[in-house]
């Protein structure tokens, strides 16, 4: 409990600080985008602390598509890896893509994690740190409307780089509550000019939720709360209710966005064997919403040492049951 009341006063903390800041035109880009809508599976994508916090090895690969068919959508691609190295220790290594209009965004990060685990208690600290190029594309100079020869689209093009650096916990208490804090670009660095200086509002996503597995049904619920303060987008929190089904071989799952682009959205996925296969699909309810198809997402997750385990436990399984029946 002590350790709860010390996370809640750090989230208390990042707020504070968080609305203490203001908002100026030379912030720089929106961290909303490299937020997988599916994060509640996967949370490396989200929290440094999560890397290699299971003895499993996963290799992701992400794609969304938001605001599907309206021009120049943004369109997102995640690939990660992460994975215990050494006792305790975990590493994670993530590149995302990012295409909004002509903006092209690029992000490489590695992370590293400890994680320290009590009879009641898991809890992975972690940082990563992270080189980002921000440019525009050369699509953008076919346009009858853009003078080729000006000096800021020519420096546009060339992009501007920066090192970043993000931390993050990420927990599980008496197997039951999840619960997590990140704090993403804590630390920002213009690398490509000098007599720059990369302003940030400070940002925060805690999430918190909990795990009914005792069903009679055999099914597991995990309803859970993520609660984001990000810069360039207004405060707002995701609701989430996960159901898992089949010992884990089927999941479903509903998610409900409360502020900013207020969405609803749902997702269905499956496992065979190390492969987990995830679709996820949400439409806002603003008016922009008749302008395009809805969110659309798909990840792929390979889950390496886990099956394993997984397979001859559940055979020793079916062969003493069918051992039970035959006397």
């Amino acid at each position: 409990m002590k350790k709860l009341l010390f996370i809640l006063s750090i989230v208390t903390f990042a707020y504070s600080i968080s609305n203490a800041q203001t908002r100026n035109d030379s912030e720089r880009y929106f961290d909303e985008r490299y937020i997988s809508s599916t994060s509640f599976l996967n949370p490396v994508v989200i929290n440094p602390g999560a890397a290699g916090f299971d003895s499993d090895h996963h290799l992701l690969l992400n794609y969304r598509n938001k605001w599907a068919s309206f021009p120049g959508s943004p369109k997102s691609i995640i690939l990660s890896y992460d994975g215990p190295v050494a006792d305790r220790l975990g590493f994670g290594a993530m590149l995302n893509t990012d295409t909004n209009g002509d903006l092209e965004t690029t992000k490489l990060a590695g992370s590293l994690a400890y994680t320290l685990d009590t009879p009641i208690n898991k809890i992975g600290v972690g940082f990563s740190g992270e080189y980002i190029q921000h440019r525009l594309s050369g699509d953008a100079l076919n346009n009858n409307l853009v003078n080729i020869e000006d000096p800021s689209i020519l420096d546009r093009l060339e992009g501007t780089n920066f090192f970043d650096v993000s931390v993050g916990l990420f927990g599980i208490y008496d197997s039951k509550i999840t619960y997590g804090l990140a704090l993403p670009s804590l630390v920002s660095s213009r690398i490509d000019n000098e007599d720059s200086v990369a302003e940030r509002e400070i940002g925060y996503i805690f999430n918190v939720g909990y795990i009914f597995d005792e069903l009679e049904s055999g099914m597991t619920l995990e309803p859970s709360l993520f609660v984001k303060q990000l810069m360039n987008v207004p405060f707002h929190a995701d609701v989430n209710l996960l159901g898992r089904f089949l010992d884990d071989k089927l999941r479903t799952g509903i998610t409900y966005t409360i502020g900013a682009d207020e969405k609803l959205g749902f997702l269905v996925g499956f496992a065979v064997n190390t492969l987990n296969f995830t679709y996820a699909y949400n439409a806002s309810r603003n008016e922009f919403q008749t302008y395009n198809n809805g969110s659309h997402e798909l990840s792929l997750r390979i889950d390496i040492g886990k099956s394993k385990a997984k397979v001859v436990d559940q055979e020793m399984m079916d062969k003493s049951m069918m051992n039970e029946s035959m006397n």
